[in-house]
């Protein structure tokens, strides 16, 4: 396998190697895309559990009386909401509103949180924090090489992991610090694959060994690739695809997420999308019959391009092509029919609503 040296490695890339999977760059990371296949780990996490290796996501620790203040400027949901051992989905923007990036807030302790940001721009991320914490009472550190993330998802892993650690458990959209390998962990009740499990952010010297224990107890190893059809089924955003700093939390359906009374940064410009509308939403669609779309693929009516598709892909649970695309608003509503062009071919398209595949219970 040709090694690239300027990409960094998890604390488990050699367990990733030994075990066969396949390596590629991904975020500046070389981080394993699949194992036995993409099919394959997509339904053993719909059916069963799957674990994934989401150590290059960052981390930024902020702490501090200011701490509150702080993040109230700088993400646009109301972390005061929060409650100690809470977690909460955010967006950091720029002053025009684009999405610089989407991220958790986790609230460890009375003026102590953790954020956990996109791989690819945690840097950005932290020099953000950093600018602005200079007007805050409030300290920020960098803990990106303090954790390695291990995210194990589906209908049976919070019961695996709990029987094989030992460790109880928090609450979906709660957090709870642990001991794992008698080692301080953080024990959190989010994901990224629409199903239920945990993320485990624990020492990296130790990852390998929980990893190993985890597998041996039925846990199927994912890559990337699994990761991405999993969240698109649900319509988890990506960001870098379906979020840019191009792009706006209103016409990207996340209004939801935003709180323009605290005040955050580009709240002003929120507060006009969502009073005024936009010209293109988010939406997601399948494809009816043959063809697979991908990101950039025109989303075409009649002979005028009427969007653009943001993350296209097989999903192994509806066995269609699916994804989702910024389309002009007035034909961003369920049961809309369009066409996508994919490598020059028209394939007939409907919109559909969140999330395209729905677990039966």
């Amino acid at each position: 396998m040709t090694v690239d040296s300027a990409l960094r490695r998890t604390s488990l890339f050699e367990t990733h190697v030994e075990a066969g999977a396949k390596m590629v760059p991904f975020a500046g990371w070389e981080m394993p895309v699949q194992y036995d296949g993409i099919k394959e780990e997509h339904i053993a996490v719909r059916t069963h559990a799957g674990i994934f290796d989401v150590s290059h996501m960052g981390e930024i620790e902020v702490e501090g009386p200011g701490a509150l203040a702080f993040l109230q400027r700088l993400v646009t949901n109301d972390v005061s909401r929060i409650e100690i051992g809470g977690a909460q989905y955010s967006l950091l923007l720029n002053e025009d509103a684009g999405v610089i990036d989407d991220l958790f807030v986790y609230r460890l302790g009375h003026d102590r949180y953790l954020v956990v940001t996109n791989a690819g721009n945690h840097t950005a991320d932290l020099t953000r924090f950093g600018q602005l914490a200079r007007d805050f009472d409030v300290y920020v550190r960098d803990a990106i090489d303090n954790y390695a993330m291990l995210a194990v998802q589906g209908p049976n892993a919070r019961r695996i992991v709990e029987n094989t650690l030992h460790i109880d458990l928090p609450a979906r959209m709660k957090v709870a610090t642990r001991q794992v390998g008698r080692r301080p962990a953080i024990v959190c009740g989010t994901g990224y694959t629409g199903e239920d499990g945990v993320e485990l952010l624990i020492d990296p010297e130790i990852a390998p060994a929980i990893w190993t224990e985890l597998v041996d107890s039925g846990v199927v190893p994912c890559g990337l690739g699994a990761r991405d059809t999993l969240r698109l089924e649900v319509c988890f955003h990506l960001h870098g695809n379906d979020l840019t700093t191009e792009t706006d939390p209103i016409s990207a359906g996340l209004g939801w997420a935003c709180v323009e009374s605290t005040g955050f940064i580009g709240s002003d410009k929120v507060a006009v999308f969502r009073a005024n509308g936009t010209d293109e939403k988010l939406a997601p669609f399948v494809i009816e019959g043959a063809g697979i779309p991908r990101q950039g693929n025109p989303v075409m009516l009649g002979e005028k391009q009427v969007g653009e598709v943001t993350s296209g892909t097989f999903s192994p649970s509806l066995e269609q092509g699916i994804g989702m695309a910024y389309l002009r608003t007035d034909l961003a509503e369920p049961g809309t029919e369009v066409e996508v062009d994919v490598r020059g071919k028209r394939r007939t398209a409907r919109v559909s609503s969140k999330p395209l595949y729905k677990k039966e219970r």
